[in-house]
């Protein structure tokens, strides 16, 4: 079994920051890429930034410039530091990771449960 398991998502003002984290658990053998996504209600989910366990990160253009993401592969954690927010940022936050488990030889992805983000004006 995986657990990944987000924190730090709340209600901020436009302009501000925040910090998520998403730590991940369980029978983990290795993890490729983690990331993170967002669904804002009546939209899809998309991508927001992604990086692999080198180190190499990609970002949505919308986010580029004002969201950072980073991992501590020793403590299996992905981060993302969120500034200058803004109200269309407003949207449940998933972690997601592509990772090997002790159980199989084949790559999996597994989600969080999700943290809601609120940018106010």
């Amino acid at each position: 079994q995986v657990q990944l398991v987000e924190s730090g998502g709340v209600l901020v003002q436009a302009g501000g920051s925040l910090r998520l984290s998403c730590a991940a658990s369980g029978s983990i053998f290795s993890i490729n890429t983690m990331g993170w996504y967002r669904q804002a209600p009546g939209k899809q989910r998309e991508l927001v930034a992604a990086i692999t366990s080198g180190g190499a990160a990609n970002y949505a253009d919308s986010v580029k410039g004002r969201f950072t993401i980073s991992r501590d592969n020793a403590k299996n954690t992905v981060f993302m530091q969120m500034n200058s927010l803004k109200p269309e940022d407003t949207a449940v936050y998933y972690c997601n990771a592509v990772l090997l488990t002790i159980a199989t030889p084949f790559e999996y992805e597994y989600w969080g449960q999700g943290t809601q983000v609120t940018v106010s004006s």
